[in-house]
């Protein structure tokens, strides 16, 4: 804290003109800030200022020395700034971006809004590959590899696929043991949106992804209405297995060919890099990293 000191009286030494004004600025005597300068000096092994009875000037160090030491300052100040704001109630817009299978998060979302009232949650439900920044989003959930260096990110969990169907339909339909035996089921599928690509069910077999021919039933761009009719019956599906975990449960769904399915995909939070992470998007990937979202895989 000394030599922040020494720094700070320096750099207003420069800025005021003189020891006297500069004295007057930081509250102390014009001869506490002539020694300070002076021990500065003597620790660095070199002279910053020309002095003469009517004013102070620069040397070419001292020159070289002011504009790391405004940085120094800067930093510190920063840091002061950052620190003070976590002491501060968190507050004010929070914009973030979700995948289609949002719905899952949204009794956390629940949570975090009662436990930070004053910050105003503005949620955007899309598949779409936003930028971050230039969309104005403050964080976004994403599932699978991101590589943007813009960003930083957390892990939420992993996922699995899952080819499901209503116990009903399988009685009637029979049960496909192989994945060449989808070529008898019908098959709902779900559309990207900002793409228009189908969706392809990530079947493997000793590691290599097949190439399945799927009779397409039906074509669905949002998840809920994809579980729904397979719900009821209407075919099979291939979903996240987090979002189809309670159905699982119910057994108003089986899951078929979970040995064909056995890769994992992550969920992610991402926000902008930034020096100072603000208390409103801190307690956003706090909260969200902390909760147990997505219960740890099972094997299928």
């Amino acid at each position: 804290m000394d030599s922040l000191g020494a720094l700070n009286a320096f750099v207003q030494t420069v800025d005021a003109g003189g020891f006297t004004d500069a004295g007057r600025r930081l509250g102390i005597s014009p001869s506490a800030v002539s020694k300070a300068v002076a021990r500065l000096e003597d620790r660095l092994g070199t002279r910053l200022f020309h002095r003469s009875t009517r004013s102070v000037t620069l040397t070419a160090e001292g020159l070289m020395f002011l504009e790391r030491c405004r940085r120094i300052l800067s930093e510190f100040e920063a840091a002061q700034t950052e620190l003070a704001r976590t002491q501060a109630a968190p507050q004010g817009r929070l914009r973030i971006s979700l995948p289609s299978m949002g719905m899952l998060f949204m009794p956390k979302v629940a949570e975090f809004k009662r436990l930070y009232p004053q910050i105003q949650v503005e949620l955007d439900f899309s598949d779409q590959l936003v930028d971050v920044i230039e969309d104005g989003f403050d964080a976004v959930i994403r599932t699978g590899e991101q590589a943007d260096s813009r960003l930083m990110s957390r892990t939420l969990g992993f996922y699995r696929r899952a080819i499901v169907g209503s116990p009903a339909y399988f009685r009637q339909a029979g049960l496909p043991l192989k994945p060449e035996d989808l070529a008898g089921h019908p098959c709902l599928v779900y559309r990207f949106r900002t793409s228009g690509k189908l969706d392809k069910w990530p079947l493997r077999r000793d590691g290599e992804l097949l190439e399945i021919d799927l009779p397409i039933s039906m074509v669905i761009n949002t998840l809920e209405p994809q579980i729904l009719l397979a719900e009821e019956g209407l075919g099979i599906a291939c979903v996240p297995d987090l979002t189809v975990r309670r159905q699982l449960q119910a057994g108003t769904l089986v899951s078929v060919l979970g040995d064909y399915l056995k890769t994992a995909t992550r969920i992610q939070v991402m926000w902008p890099s930034s020096r100072h992470l603000s208390p409103k998007l801190r307690a956003f990937v706090d909260f969200m990293a902390a909760s147990e979202l997505i219960p740890p895989l099972e094997d299928p």
